[in-house]
């Protein structure tokens, strides 16, 4: 497994653009049509799934200890050092659904659909004052798939990146890459509203590929 040590790395990954696919040559071209359903419960399943194999992925590694975190609101996972001194939070992200549309409805974020991401707005701003306030590294890693231009149709790919970064990325562009979509079928939850409506996005360039 990589050194989660890496994932102090303040620099960007990628300075030219090699996850921007044309869309309109590709055979197997991701469905744009938002079906206005939004399955909650199961994109929370999903993700929970993940964060035990990364987790498990972690463990691997004999000078580090991953857990889940039982702090509410916090990222999903505590990473520990073999001192057992808490060393950064690592918050885990599905990315399931491309965003077919981003060209259109975000002309200014300049983003494609093939490189973009996703995050709930409210959790990237909570994830930046809990650096703030703990002073402990916190990192973001999505976890991608459904993607073909990316992702064979077996297979996901993780990318991350710290919210320093994260955060000098969204002050430089806090209009032009966010999103409200309407509510649909699957938001609300036991009379809860929980479904994400208010996203901001990313590009995959902007972040690292972790092989895990």
């Amino acid at each position: 497994m990589e050194n989660p040590e890496k994932w102090k790395d303040d620099k960007i990954h990628n300075e030219t653009n090699p996850y921007i696919y044309d869309c309109i040559t590709c055979k197997t071209r991701c469905d744009g049509v938002s079906k206005g359903v939004y399955n909650f419960t199961t994109d929370v399943e999903f993700a929970e799934e993940q964060e035990e194999i990364i987790i498990s992925k972690i463990n691997r590694n004999p000078n580090y200890f991953a857990k889940k975190s039982e702090e509410a609101g916090y990222p999903d996972i505590e990473i520990y050092n073999k001192n057992n001194e808490l060393m950064s939070y690592l918050e885990i992200k599905a990315q399931r659904r491309t965003f077919m549309s981003v060209e259109k409805i975000l002309p200014k974020s300049e983003l494609k659909p093939s490189e973009t991401l996703a995050l709930n707005l409210s959790d990237l701003k909570r994830y930046f004052e809990i650096e703030k306030q703990t002073k402990t590294p916190t990192s973001i890693l999505w976890v991608l798939m459904n993607r073909p231009c990316m992702v064979k149709p077996t297979e996901k790919k993780f990318f991350y990146q710290k919210t320093t970064i994260l955060k000098e990325i969204y002050e430089n562009n806090p209009l032009s890459r966010k999103f409200r979509r309407k509510s649909g079928k699957g938001d609300v939850i036991g009379g809860i509203h929980k479904g994400v409506v208010v996203n901001y996005h990313f590009s995959i360039n902007e972040l690292k590929e972790w092989k895990g």
